[in-house]
């Protein structure tokens, strides 16, 4: 497999606080890479690192052959950065935002086009403000898209949205995949990270304590011993609430 980004020895400290303990990995081309951990385990810190939004106190990050030391600027150009609701204009139409984010890339954009992909073109006219969690959140990520990069980075990209808003976007994520792009996804939805990503590495402490797939994970643990407390049924109440409230879009 191709490798589109490396990270050798990275390393972040802010004065004797060590954030980012040395850790290496690599991400290979078209897949769904996963950095999980609990809060402060420096996960969003190595991210911003690769996204060239934090400088590093050493080591060596590579983007699709690109060194982030020397040349940081084209590394912005070929990636997308999910932004939080707060990085938006309320009072704006999407159409307007799309545009707005087209000039700032300085990259032609059909809004229409764009927003049909993460299916909310019947909201082009609507204000940022006026839309539902799940709205916001597809629409932060249809944001990313603008500059066609080769890689995306989503930040915990459903936490706070319903069971239906969540599977919707995990359908959008791997959408995204299925076209090319390379996807970077942090969550603490364990089940989020066991359904979308081909690959995870577990971040404690600022060091990474495991990477592999998530069905060799749980091979590994299971192959200890480890069984569960209570029978696991074939299916979740996740599932159930789904199956019983339908998994169309909705507006609420």
């Amino acid at each position: 497999m191709k490798t589109i980004i490396s990270v050798k020895n990275l390393r972040k400290s802010y004065g004797p606080f060590e954030a980012v303990k040395g850790i290496s990995f690599d991400v290979y081309v078209g897949e769904i890479f996963g950095l999980l951990g609990p809060n402060g385990a420096g996960k969003s810190t190595t991210l911003e690192i690769i996204e060239t939004l934090r400088e590093k106190s050493g080591g060596e990050v590579i983007v699709d052959g690109i060194n982030l030391d020397k040349e940081p600027g084209r590394i912005k150009k070929i990636i997308g950065v999910q932004l939080q609701s707060s990085g938006y204009y309320p009072g704006l139409k999407l159409v307007e935002l799309i545009d707005l984010f087209g000039g700032l890339y300085n990259q032609p954009v059909n809004p229409r086009e764009l927003l049909k992909l993460v299916n909310l073109e019947d909201k082009a006219r609507s204000q940022f403000k006026e839309l539902s969690g799940g709205q916001k959140q597809r629409f932060s990520i249809a944001t990313t898209l603008i500059n066609k990069p080769k890689i995306i980075f989503l930040d915990e990209p459903t936490t706070g949205l319903d069971p239906q808003a969540r599977r919707n976007l995990w359908d959008l994520i791997r959408d995204i995949r299925a076209k090319g792009a390379t996807v970077i996804i942090t969550t603490h939805y364990m089940d989020e990270a066991e359904q979308l990503c081909d690959r995870i590495a577990i971040i404690d402490e600022g060091q990474i304590i495991s990477i592999d797939s998530p069905d060799k994970m749980i091979d590994d643990l299971v192959n200890t011993g480890f069984e569960r407390p209570k029978q696991v049924k074939s299916a979740s109440l996740e599932d159930v609430f789904i199956h019983l409230t339908g998994k169309a879009m909705r507006d609420e």
